[in-house]
């Protein structure tokens, strides 16, 4: 059995930027990814401009793929009434697909290993050893002292850890398309539909990504995708525009169930939990991807600064809850802002006539530069 000092689950944007850390600085990495680069992530595609600095100063902001740089936001209501605000901080456009691929060569570089097509059956803590014993798909297993965990939204890990949000069913679905249109590439946009809301974008090479959050009941009731999105959301003018005026890259849409946004803690059975693990912020805050790449930082920064565990988990467990705990519980309660007529309504009413209040919401779900 193989033993590695890290091993980390999961090769998204968290994983990703903590294997490079840590690899960078001299630590024996193993990631382990269930899929091959590069492929495609039902994701937002917008990145909040608060990790640039960070990318940038690493040599990990990928310019020349070509991100769209997002000043501005429009938001609609289910009716089509629309209301535009300048972003704040603003953020930049790029597709998963790409970007995931271009960590993955970064980290790759510095010295990661990757174990690629290959699942996690289980991980288990041994106390009288005090390091990790994974079991995979395969049959075979290694050890670590080490796990970081970014398996996403929902996986076979959480259940084996029997996760308190594994027992609870969502509501939820998510759906993405790239599609070819006539968008302005500065505007990220949010459109309002019974029972969810749907973001478009531009990423790299004039493509915009097109991603809702949707009803598993509205699905089950019209009995497919395309059905459902012609009785619910061309509901709204903008949303049945842009699928009837639109060229559709994917054969078929990309589709994700059980979307949870329960609370979830950032270290579970000694395992660090990063990214979407530690916890899911609603879709409509637009930075699920900058939340992600800062809490690979925050771990890798954990383990290299500490020798002991439990000063690793109580620094992880410490920054975690300080710089997004309160933008997660913020997201969960704007997110009733959204999806009804009424509420709508009344989304588009606040931005229009309060441009400071929407400020200060917007603000209360982002972080600050780092």
């Amino acid at each position: 059995m193989h033993h590695y000092q890290t091993i980390i689950i999961g090769g998204g944007l968290a994983g990703l930027i903590a294997a490079h850390q840590l690899s960078k600085n001299g630590k024996e990495v193993l990631l382990i990814e269930k899929k091959s680069y590069p492929f495609h992530r039902v994701c937002g595609e917008y990145i909040s401009n608060e990790v640039k600095n960070f990318l940038i100063s690493e040599d990990l902001y990928p310019d020349e793929i070509g991100p769209t740089q997002i000043t501005k936001f429009l938001l609609t209501s289910i009716k089509g009434n629309e209301a535009k605000m300048d972003l704040d901080l603003g953020g930049f456009g790029i597709s998963r697909h790409a970007l995931d691929f271009f960590l993955y060569q970064k980290a790759e570089a510095v010295g990661v290993k990757f174990l690629l097509h290959t699942q996690v059956e289980e991980v288990k803590f041994d106390a009288r050893e005090t390091k990790f014993l994974i079991k995979l798909d395969k049959g075979n297993s290694f050890s670590a002292d080490h796990v970081l965990g970014a398996f996403g939204k929902r996986s076979k890990v959480d259940k084996t850890l029997n996760r308190s949000f594994m027992h609870q069913r969502s509501p939820f679905i998510g759906v993405k398309y790239h599609i070819i249109t006539a968008f302005d590439t500065n505007t990220v946009a949010l459109h309002n539909f019974e029972g969810g809301y749907c973001g478009i974008n531009q990423v790299e090479n004039g493509i915009f990504n097109l991603c809702y959050l949707g009803s598993k009941e509205q699905l089950r009731h019209y009995g497919n995708i395309p059905e459902m999105e012609k009785e619910v959301l061309h509901k709204n003018p903008h949303l049945k525009n842009l699928f009837q005026n639109s060229e559709f890259i994917f054969e078929k849409p990309e589709v994700i169930n059980e979307i949870n946004f329960s609370p979830k803690k950032p270290v579970e059975n000694h395992i660090l939990m990063i990214g979407d693990a530690a916890g899911l912020i609603t879709p409509l805050c637009g930075n699920g991807m900058a939340i992600a790449i800062h809490t690979g930082k925050l771990a890798a920064e954990a383990i290299l600064q500490n020798k002991d565990r439990s000063a690793i988990e109580k620094q992880y467990t410490s920054h975690w809850n300080h710089f997004f705990k309160t933008r997660l519980w913020v997201g969960r309660k704007v997110q009733w802002l959204f999806g009804s007529k009424a509420v709508s309504e009344f989304s588009v009413s606040l931005i229009k006539n309060s441009t400071f209040a929407a400020t200060q919401i917007m603000k209360k779900t982002h972080g600050d530069v780092f």
